[in-house]
């Protein structure tokens, strides 16, 4: 039996004597937003690339640790990081945000990629939910108006343009030897940033005083929730394999799968994400539509994936990847949480169980100044991956504890 207490109490500790206080300690106070690159040998450098997304998956990092326990020092934190994307990663010019900057805020990377912008959204939707601030509301909804002006099409969602949103090649979020027009990813995180942003939209509509007010935020609400509805159904209907129980992950412009590839941690990742948006919409309908795929999603990934106390990395061609990377293993936490949840079934709450012990045992990092490792080997053996980098964050461990902890809190109260 796992103790829902205890295990809360121990992801809550984590988060808060290693996790939080690591990334409090790369604020660059000289050049603003955060340090971009820490070595495995825990060398900082301080005139590495600021990733855009790194700088928007902290500040919604810190924005959502203010809400979770409103310390000062977390608040402080989230202001740094939004100070940062407000005064060096928009385009003033073109709209959109960067892919990255310099150390001292110069445009490094001026591509402008549609996952940049949902991370952007992401990140500004959660800071007006903890600050109010309602420069950041509007900063989120023009990101919103950009994706759907600029980077769709009949089909859906585009991938990279240059600084003038002029399209080009999806390196960026291709791999495994393909060139993408559309992806998996992409769409996942632009449906998990609308979610955010529809969310306080709707709170916002409904606590309104003046009937002005409430009407506008109502219609963006509506223009949110219309976009939703409609990536459900691409997940639905493009992005779900039916035959094979999991996702695609590449697709040509038509959404013609390019490669045979099962993505364990995308898909445990996207079987919570999709259950939170079907929570906010309490739709009866996509309800009804779409928990039959998220549950079905959990299922196979359990199956499949979940070996040696952790979860593998993917599968290519009928080929196991066993590296063990660090955000799928913090992802499968909360997707075997969810799947409890919802299935009621005790083997995917003591997966989630199984799966922390080894990310404490396994994939953190003890050394001082340090969080978790990129990745280890089969062995446990950690790879000499930066500890730090454009796309190694706080976002995917950090929603772990506050996820974790809100539910394993939820599922004590109720037995």
């Amino acid at each position: 039996m796992v103790n829902l207490l205890d295990l809360s109490h121990k992801i809550e500790q984590h988060l808060e004597q290693k996790l939080l206080p690591f990334w409090l300690g790369l604020k660059d106070q000289e050049h603003g937003g955060f340090f971009g690159g820490l070595s495995f040998d825990l060398k900082l450098e301080p005139q590495a690339v600021k990733g855009c997304i790194l700088n928007s998956r902290i500040l919604w990092s810190f924005a959502n640790a203010y809400m979770f326990k409103p310390e000062p020092q977390y608040l402080e934190a989230a202001d740094h990081a939004y100070r940062f994307m407000c005064e060096h990663c928009f385009d003033q010019t073109y709209g959109g945000i960067y892919w990255s900057m310099n150390y001292d805020g110069t445009v490094s990377d001026s591509t402008k990629h549609t996952y940049n912008q949902a991370f952007a959204i992401y990140a500004l939707s959660s800071y007006y939910a903890a600050t109010h601030k309602q420069e950041a509301l509007e900063h989120a909804f023009a990101l919103y108006e950009v994706i759907e002006r600029k980077c769709k099409d009949e089909r859906g969602y585009l991938e990279s343009f240059n600084y003038k949103f002029e399209p080009e090649d999806n390196s960026k979020l291709s791999e495994n030897g393909v060139m993408a027009s559309r992806t998996m990813n992409t769409l996942l995180h632009v449906f998990e940033a609308y979610t955010e942003l529809y969310r306080v939209l709707k709170a916002d509509a409904t606590n309104a005083q003046g009937e002005l007010e409430k009407s506008k935020l109502d219609v963006r609400a509506l223009q949110v929730k219309h976009n939703l509805y409609y990536m459900l159904d691409l997940i639905a209907d493009k992005i779900f394999n039916p035959v094979l129980g999991r996702q695609e992950v590449f697709f040509d412009d038509n959404w013609q799968s390019l490669i045979d590839l099962y993505s364990y941690g995308h898909d445990i990742e996207t079987s919570w994400l999709v259950d939170r948006c079907l929570e906010v919409l309490d739709d009866q309908y996509y309800t009804a539509k779409i928990r039959p795929i998220v549950n079905t999603l959990a299922q196979k990934v359990y199956a499949t994936a979940y070996r040696d106390h952790s979860l593998l990395n993917e599968c290519e061609r009928g080929v196991d990847n066993t590296t063990r990377v660090w955000w799928i293993q913090a992802e499968s936490v909360v997707g075997f949480l969810n799947a409890y949840r919802n299935m009621h079934e005790e083997k995917f709450l003591e997966a989630a169980a199984d799966i922390y012990h080894y990310i404490e045992t396994t994939m953190v990092d003890s050394r001082e100044g340090s969080e978790w490792y990129w990745s280890v080997n089969a062995e446990g053996k950690p790879d000499p991956k930066p500890i730090v980098e454009p796309w190694k964050c706080p976002y995917h461990n950090s929603r772990m504890c506050y996820e974790a902890v809100r539910r394993l809190k939820a599922l004590a109260a109720n037995q």
